[in-house]
């Protein structure tokens, strides 16, 4: 792996994300900022002052989750209930094509909301709520008018484009669905001059491979981390 450039937009691609091409749907201001809760618990911070993590805190409201991805390690303040500390791979590259005989790969919209909600719940490939759908085009594989598999496009910082929701119901693994469906999503990134990205926890071994053979390398490790306001 190549040493990593200092302040890279995919460093912190949350916070790179919410300043630059989602700029629009940021929630907060110049020390913290998130995603609407219902497309995403994704939020981040400027830098991990105590100022930054109260901004962060107004932010919260209930039971509400901010999920961050950093480079390094989040020390939570007190008032701040930590629900996940993990690590991710970051992974950058454009899948090999891949295509299917008879398969037939479709957009996907708000009509297919719920079906989209019961893959992902079934399916678990991360945060996936009711509008997550609006951060990029989706694609999906239907059988027998049933969603069996999908992935999409999520948070876009710079120049990047992160391809999120990779998910096949277990019924139907092993027919390279997963793969027609990156190589698709990721060819529209291309064609529009960005370049492709994805996350991967780093105990998912198995994606991991998988997207090695699809040509993507690991750009670096992140730190995942999930917070909530103590009561």
């Amino acid at each position: 792996m190549s040493e990593v450039p200092p302040n890279h937009p995919l460093d912190r691609p949350i916070w790179s994300a919410l300043t630059t091409r989602q700029q629009a749907l940021a929630e907060g201001a110049s020390d913290a900022r998130r995603f609407p809760v219902e497309i995403a618990p994704f939020a981040d911070m400027v830098d991990m002052s105590a100022q930054s993590f109260a901004a962060l805190g107004r932010l919260l409201s209930g039971p509400e989750i901010a999920v961050l991805f950093t480079p390094d390690p989040v020390i939570a303040p007190p008032d701040f209930k930590v629900l996940l500390a993990d690590t991710g791979e970051q992974m950058i590259g454009t899948p090999i094509d891949s295509s299917l005989a008879g398969v037939e790969i479709v957009r996907l919209g708000a009509a297919d909301v719920p079906a989209m909600l019961a893959l992902t719940e079934l399916t678990k490939p991360g945060p996936f709520s009711a509008r997550t759908h609006e951060l990029g085009t989706f694609l999906g594989i239907r059988v027998d008018g049933e969603l069996v598999a999908m992935t999409g496009e999520r948070m876009k910082p710079g120049n990047y484009t992160e391809m999120t929701a990779v998910c096949v119901h277990p019924d139907h693994r092993g027919r390279g669905y997963a793969q027609a469906l990156l190589s698709a999503v990721a060819r529209q990134i291309v064609a529009r001059g960005e370049i492709p990205f994805l996350h991967v926890f780093t105990s998912n071994v198995s994606a991991i491979a998988l997207y090695r053979r699809q040509g993507m390398e690991i750009r670096r490790r992140l730190h995942v981390t999930v917070l909530q306001k103590q009561e």
